[in-house]
């Protein structure tokens, strides 16, 4: 099983109010399939992000592959837990 991490628009928003979920999906599934696991989400208008680091890793190095939105996320996160902002 192919597994991916990737970004997934939720809620009802009205245009201009973004906000996404981070989750690790079946390569199988739809695009609005279940997701295996619920990750963190992402608020781009705010730049309000919440991951769980420690659950993204694991399934990284159990083979999951994120989307390229999802990796410069992780590399802005890893940056400011560096620089203590």
């Amino acid at each position: 099983m192919a597994v991916h991490i990737r970004l997934r628009r939720i809620g009802k928003n009205p245009k201009g109010k973004p906000h996404f979920r981070l989750a690790a999906y079946d390569e199988r599934a739809g695009r609005d399939g279940r997701a295996l696991e619920e990750l963190g989400f992402y608020v781009p208008t705010t730049g309000e992000v919440k991951l769980k680091a420690e659950r993204i890793q694991y399934w990284i190095k159990n083979g999951a592959c994120a989307s390229q939105t999802v990796k410069s996320l992780l590399k802005k996160e890893k940056k400011n837990a560096t620089t203590g902002s």
